[in-house]
Formats: structure tokens, C-alpha cells, sequence
């Protein structure tokens, strides 16, 4: 169904000015393929959209915009394990909320990650120790050409840090539907991250860890419907242990996660902030001052705001430890989707 209304600005979490050549919502897989074939028949762009929580139009979108609602939770447990399929619509916290309400753990690190569910996979969303290639038991992808969906496994999703096959393969001319996750009875507490580190493995629940990383990101990161924004603009940078260890030596508290593969994983935030960029603002966009690593609709910013603050940091980081920023938020231009790197060049 149609929307009359062709403002984008309440549907992207940035809040910013922007239209669409047309803005329909689709509940069910038909739904979107039909809008498929209606962008196919004018010769317009399409792009499938959650809520907006990880994007950032760049100017007004020439086509169609499909708004994902497909709904619905089927919950199964065997002796093992719960099993959960879940519409792409569904908001993600909502989805968290509801397990903790039947006992089911497993999802609670994950909790106030903005968007819904069918964006997770594609970003292989994580916070906080889990990252959902954990979790995930399948993805059900629609051919919107075809109008057939099919089912991958997880491996199937080549998942990666903020990475997967729906950012390649699957990229044009598909739709996420449904995500299944297969989460244990065998619960085991996720406590590495901030504030979980002082909880006890031995007595914790999954409704303390949800507290307490509900408090840590509503300590530090701005709630879009206050201020607008797309949560980690960055994502954290893998180096070298040598390019590590030299930075190290200057900043002996630098926050550093060694990875499986010998590199070293830093907060691409702490890297913001070093660079004295806390609360640095061009036009009305802003660097937020409690996160770096946010960047922030401080007041009615633009586009042009965005992408130009977006750059001033990747290029001020870069010159401070020669390192160079890759955006996590996804940047889309009038035709569609466009290299966020290459933007910002």
C-alpha cells in the first residue's frame, strides 16, 4: 500500500530532510514483490527499508522505498533447544524483549540494537561479546524476480564482522523475509564488556545482563527520537599487532581486542576521541560529546552536514595514527546504495 506522504525524514533514525519518488509498505512476500515489479515496469530505483536505523540518504531517492512489516514470531523448543522464526519487520529489541518474557536467553547482550530484525543479518549485528552469526540458525531469502524464497544456513551467510553475503551476492534483487535463530538451554552468561565485567558468571541472570546493557547505551548513546543519529557511525578497525603496539607506546590504556587471527581489533571511538573530536561539529551535524563514535543531527542538519563531518573524522584519524576509518552506516544516494569509502574520498 502506498504512502501519500513521500518524506523520508520521520522513516531514517538521522531525521534528515529527504523524499522519495514513492513510499509503499509491504506485509507479506508478495507484497514485495509486486513493488519489485512496479520499480521494474517505471525504470526506478528500490530499496527495501527497515526503520532507518543504519542509513543515510545522501540526497532526495528518484524510486520506490518498500518498508519491511513483515510480522510475526513462531517459537519451537525441543529438548536442547528454543528455535524462533521471526519476520524481517519485527522491531530487534522488541524481539529480545519478548525472549527474556518466556525465559529464553541468549539474546540479552543484544538489547536496544536499533532496527529490525531482517537488518540484522545483513550487518551481522553485535554488541557487547555476541555478534549474531552466534545465534543464527537460518535467513530466508526472497528472489523478488522469481518471487521464490530461499533458505540459507548460517554458514551460508559467509557472516564476518559487520559482514555477510546479503552485502554481496544477495545485494540486488533479493529480500530478507524471515531470520531463524536457535538459541541453547545451556545458557552460558556473555560477561567480557564494559559494566558485565563486575557481574558474577555464577549467579548472573539474562534479565541483569539486559539491565545493565540497557543502562551502559542509554548512558552513552543518544536515543534517535530525541536526537537523531544512526548508532556506530565506524566500524572498529583489525590492524596489526605492530601498528598496535607502536600506538600503544604513546597511549599505554589503549583499548585493544586481539583477535583469533594474530590482528588487533581497536575502538574506532577511543581513535575519534583522541584525535580531539568529542562535541566537533560542522553545520548542524555533530560528534557526539559523551561517543565518538556517534555522530549526531545536533541541530536540523543536512545531508551535505553529515557526509562532510563524516569525512573531516575519517581523514583527521587517518592523519593522527594512519588509520582509515571504514563507515559501518550504509550511505545511499539517489539511485540507490553507493560505496560509503568512495563517498567519502
Amino acid at each position: 500500500m502506498s504512502i501519500d506522504d513521500t518524506s523520508l525524514q520521520s522513516l531514517n533514525t538521522f531525521s534528515l530532510a529527504a523524499h522519495a519518488a514513492e513510499i509503499t509498505y509491504a506485509q507479506n512476500a508478495k507484497q514485495l514483490t509486486d513493488a519489485w515489479k512496479l520499480a521494474q515496469e517505471k525504470q526506478q530505483p528500490f530499496l527495501l527499508l527497515g526503520e532507518g536505523s543504519n542509513v543515510l540518504f545522501l540526497e532526495d531517492f528518484a524510486g520506490i522505498i518498500v518498508l519491511n512489516r513483515i510480522k510475526g514470531i513462531e517459537l519451537i523448543e525441543n529438548a536442547d533447544e528454543w528455535l524462533m522464526h521471526v519476520g524481517a519487520g519485527e522491531n530487534w529489541h522488541q524481539l529480545v524483549c519478548y525472549a527474556l518474557e518466556h525465559d529464553i536467553a541468549g539474546l540479552e547482550n543484544l538489547a536496544l540494537i536499533p532496527g529490525c530484525v531482517g537488518s540484522a543479518p545483513i550487518q551481522n549485528i553485535g554488541a557487547y561479546g555476541i555478534e549474531l552469526q552466534s545465534i543464527c540458525d537460518y535467513v530466508d531469502v526472497l528472489d523478488l524476480k522469481a518471487g521464490k524464497v530461499t533458505r540459507l544456513t548460517a554458514a551460508e551467510c559467509q557472516f564476518g564482522y559487520r559482514e555477510s553475503i546479503f552485502k554481496h551476492a544477495y545485494k540486488e534483487g533479493h529480500a530478507i523475509v524471515a531470520v531463524g535463530l536457535k538459541l541453547t538451554k545451556q545458557w552460558q552468561p556473555k560477561l567480557t564488556y564494559g559494566d558485565l565485567s563486575r557481574l558474577s558468571p555464577e549467579t548472573v541472570t539474562p534479565r541483569q545482563i539486559f539491565d545493565s546493557v540497557c543502562a551502559m547505551r542509554q548512558s552513552k548513546l543518544p536515543d534517535p527520537a530525541v536526537t537523531g543519529n544512526a548508532g556506530s557511525f565506524y566500524k572498529n578497525p583489525t590492524v596489526d599487532a605492530s601498528v598496535a603496539e607502536k600506538i600503544s607506546l604513546e597511549y599505554p590504556s589503549m583499548p585493544a581486542y586481539p583477535q583469533p587471527d594474530g590482528q588487533i581489533k581497536l575502538a574506532a571511538g577511543w581513535l575519534v576521541e583522541q584525535a580531539g573530536l568529542k562535541g566537533f561539529s560542522i553545520g548542524g551535524a555533530a560528534v557526539h560529546d559523551k561517543q565518538a563514535l556517534v555522530l549526531i543531527n545536533k541541530d536540523h542538519a543536512t545531508s551535505a552536514d553529515v557526509r562532510a563531518l563524516a569525512k573531516y573524522v575519517r581523514d583527521a584519524v587517518a592523519a593522527k595514527f594512519g588509520i582509515w576509518l571504514e563507515p559501518e552506516v550504509r550511505f545511499i544516494a539517489s539511485a540507490g546504495e553507493v560505496n560509503a569509502v568512495e563517498a567519502l574520498s
